[in-house]
């Protein structure tokens, strides 16, 4: 067994920076960031092109006065630019916090006032404006720095940050000796759904020591990976797949700026590790099935051979060797059925394929794996600098996996999942009164995930701390289970579950705004907008036979009583979803007011 001081001797004085120099030095020849340009060709860098612009990039910031205890604010799309922004901020001793790219000028105004930013680094005139609106309140902020302004917009004193890439480029081996692995390596903004946002504070030993949890977890070194980096550099996951992993492991990066776009990006980058949301690859599945439905017959022989996928992974996940009759059906269904479709969706070959940031359905990670899509669930938080839980070789579905190398688990007396190890922040950045709610101190990380470890030390994740349902009645329910077995039917793209202090349990259900035009228009229908969807007759029936076959799945009061189609779809980053598409149950709630209290209204 693999302790936190086993990894703390692999890991013992290495920072990200100094990382970064080995790579560039042992793998400079590699392509280590690609972009789609405006033309629609590809641009891309090697990690000796990489190196040189993040080290121009840290003499143009030390000339504008950045250094040791510095914090940069970054607020920019997946691109790039941003690459050698965070390096070149790095090899300064500054600290770069990335900003969610849909914050208002407010929202920004507390996390510049908050971090003690000293430069922003923006991407548009857009994201300019909006720290523009607030700059007269942050005299700490002195240096603004816009990456595209083709027309010339920005105020005279807002630098352009093609010019910094002008510099000489500073002494990496040098700059790397200043940085010290206790010094701060960025800061992680909550979401703020429940109040305003914390600064989750991570050490170069902490992401050193989580890469190293991580590689020891595949058990390989993945140089030279394919990544698809899609999701914002402000969340956790994203920012240790797609920039921390990919620096300590010489990945080849492509940025992709918008999530919208990731039908595209896939079957051209066809990545081999690959991590989504569930709400990703909820999206995925709709859209294949979606097609599949116009052709009832092709749909039944491939979910026939899905049915044997399914059988066939099982012996897979219990570390079995198939039968040669196995592998023959394996490599027939393979060829004929599901290699053409991964291709086209292009996972085929992807060989980590992870999900996590909130719950996934059963049913769906099944059809995943039965496809031959090794896709696995991984478990944790800002807080543990991301993972904390998984196994990728042998899953155990409905588990979030055991804890990865150097973790250590417990649960309380009220089912909490606690943990330690060196991914575990120091605390939140200058509020001593938060940190003391998550770490206790012997340094344990309360999770607020309730949770259930199996014989085999595999954790399930059952919810929230405070997000489980007490109905009237005094039963606990989890309504994210609920909420995942509703948003397995191709219909529904968002469902929120209600019934605290309630006599029974209610639900608002939302159709997936790409799926349901595609099934109307399959059926002959005339409705062709979301809005008009929902009111449609075929519609409603199709959504009360889906509520009825998800209810079969739970005890009768834990059972969808009554619900309501709204006419709405809930985007990322909005009132309803965070930018990764979890539920913000208190925004949810509050815009929902009324429809809610008429599910509880008694019937005529």
């Amino acid at each position: 067994m693999v302790t936190s001081a086993d990894i703390d001797k692999v890991v013992d004085g290495q920072t990200v920076p100094g990382e970064f120099a080995k790579t560039v030095a042992n793998n400079g020849d590699l392509i280590a960031i690609r972009w789609r340009k405006p033309d629609d060709s590809w641009g891309e860098w090697t990690y000796d092109e990489y190196g040189d612009k993040a080290c121009r990039m840290a003499t143009a910031l030390a000339g504008l006065g950045v250094g040791k205890g510095d914090r940069a604010l970054l607020m920019m799309r997946n691109r790039p630019e941003f690459h050698i922004a965070d390096l070149g901020a790095l090899l300064c001793g500054a600290t770069p916090v990335s900003v969610y790219n849909s914050s208002s000028p407010e929202q920004i105004e507390y996390l510049v006032g908050h971090s003690k930013g000293k430069i922003a680094i923006v991407e548009d005139i857009d994201f300019l404006e909006r720290f523009l609106k607030v700059r007269s309140q942050l005299p700490g902020l002195e240096r603004i720095i816009v990456i595209d302004d083709p027309d010339g917009l920005a105020p005279d004193d807002v630098i352009s940050f093609s010019s910094l890439l002008e510099s000489d480029p500073i002494d990496m081996h040098a700059a790397v000796e200043k940085v010290s692995p206790d010094d701060l390596c960025t800061v992680i903004y909550t979401s703020g759904t429940t109040g305003p946002p914390k600064g989750v504070a991570l050490s170069h030993y902490n992401v050193c020591w989580t890469a190293e949890s991580y590689r020891q977890t595949i058990k390989m070194d993945p140089v030279g990976f394919r990544v698809l980096s899609y999701l914002p550099m402000a969340h956790i996951a994203e920012r240790m797949t797609g920039h921390y992993f990919g620096i300590v492991s010489a990945s080849e990066v492509t940025t992709c700026p918008d999530p919208g776009l990731l039908g595209q990006y896939l079957p051209q980058v066809r990545p081999q590790t690959f991590f989504g949301v569930p709400r990703v690859w909820e999206k995925l599945y709709a859209g294949v099935n979606a097609a599949l439905a116009a052709d009832a017959e092709k749909q039944a022989k491939f979910d026939e051979a899905v049915g044997a996928g399914k059988a066939i992974d099982e012996v897979r996940r219990r570390g079995e060797e198939l039968s040669t009759e196995q592998q023959a059906t394996w490599e027939f269904l393979d060829e004929v059925a599901f290699q053409p479709l991964k291709q086209m969706i292009g996972l085929d070959q992807v060989k980590f394929a992870l999900t996590g940031a909130a719950p996934i359905g059963v049913d769906l990670l099944e059809w995943f794996r039965a496809i031959g899509v090794p896709l696995t669930e991984i478990y944790g938080m800002s807080e543990n600098t991301g993972p904390l839980t998984w196994d990728p070789y042998k899953p155990r579905i409905g588990t979030v996996g055991p804890a990865m190398p150097g973790v250590a688990l417990k649960l309380l007396e009220d089912g909490e999942v606690c943990a330690k190890g060196g991914n575990v922040f120091s605390g939140y950045l200058d509020d001593p009164e938060k940190t003391a709610e998550a770490l206790d101190d012997e340094g344990w990380l309360h999770t607020g995930d309730i949770g259930v470890l199996d014989d085999a030390g595999y954790l399930k994740i059952v919810d929230r701390k405070k997000e489980l349902i007490i109905t009237a009645g005094g039963k606990n329910i989890s309504p994210a289970n609920l909420e995942n077995a509703l948003k397995s039917f191709p219909l529904i793209g968002q469902a929120a579950v209600i019934g605290d202090r309630r006599p029974y349990i209610s639900a608002l259900i939302v159709l997936d705004g790409e799926v349901a035009p595609a099934w109307a228009k399959a059926r002959g229908l005339s409705a062709t907008t979301v809005q008009e969807l929902a009111a449609d007759p075929e519609v409603l029936a199709e959504i009360e036979r889906s509520v009825a076959e998800a209810n079969k799945r739970f005890s009768n009061v834990e059972q969808i009583k009554r619900w309501t189609l709204l006419a709405d779809e809930w985007l990322p980053d909005s009132e309803e979803l965070t930018p990764t598409m979890k539920l913000k149950r208190r925004g949810v709630n509050s815009r929902y007011a009324a429809e809610i209290e008429a599910l509880y209204e008694k019937k005529a």
